[in-house]
């Protein structure tokens, strides 16, 4: 009896060392079910700039500080993020661990240069007197814009700690499917800066 539970030990052990406790299809539920809450909160942030928008206490408005031309470059910068992440993708797909790395390095500094000009931006919009504190216009603008901000930042953090586990472990099942995640994720990202440029800078200033 006793030679018999030592040789069905390790068979045991074994299955629960291989098992996967997290399997795919709930983890992509989950993120979903994130980047649904996330939704909300950039659709709160989007309806109260609506809201407020307009409420510039004598204060300067959008087209007296807006330069859309940086928020042209800051937009394209985003942008070629996600291009990026989709080549990493596809080298992912072809199981290239260096080329995926290469593109998912390039997607972090161009989302470097994004957070680089916003916090110039920002610091710029400070130093002319407006300030978050100065008009409801603006204590919008900062809540929506460094929300997205502090996002992407996340992002970055997340997509440098994913590229230390695929050179250590390489593209196993679960970082690829952590990958995936993060790409749900910085696509997400995009599509709300396009929301944020229209409608913030872009509408802002032509209106």
């Amino acid at each position: 009896m006793t030679d018999k539970t030592h040789a069905e030990t390790p068979d045991a052990a074994q299955f629960y060392l291989t098992e996967d406790h997290h399997p795919e299809g709930s983890t992509m539920l989950g993120f979903w079910l994130y980047l649904m809450s996330d939704c909300l909160i950039f659709a709160v942030l989007f309806a109260t700039h609506a809201v407020l928008g307009r409420n510039y206490a004598a204060g300067p408005s959008p087209a007296d500080l807006f330069d859309l031309g940086l928020v042209a470059i800051n937009t394209a910068m985003l942008l070629l993020s996600s291009i990026t992440y989709g080549f990493a993708m596809l080298q992912m797909e072809r199981n290239a661990k260096a080329e995926t790395l290469f593109w998912l390095g390039v997607t972090g500094v161009f989302g470097l240069l994004f957070l680089g000009l916003e916090l110039y931006e920002f610091y710029h919009l400070i130093q002319e007197g407006a300030g978050p504190t100065r008009s409801a216009f603006l204590s919008s603008f900062f809540v929506l814009v460094g929300t997205h901000g502090l996002h992407v930042t996340f992002g970055i953090i997340w997509l440098v700690t994913l590229m230390v586990q695929v050179k250590m472990h390489g593209l196993i099942s679960e970082n690829r499917r952590r990958l995936m995640c993060l790409s749900m994720f910085w696509h997400f990202l995009d599509v709300v800066w396009i929301g944020v440029f229209s409608v913030v800078y872009l509408m802002g200033v032509v209106g």
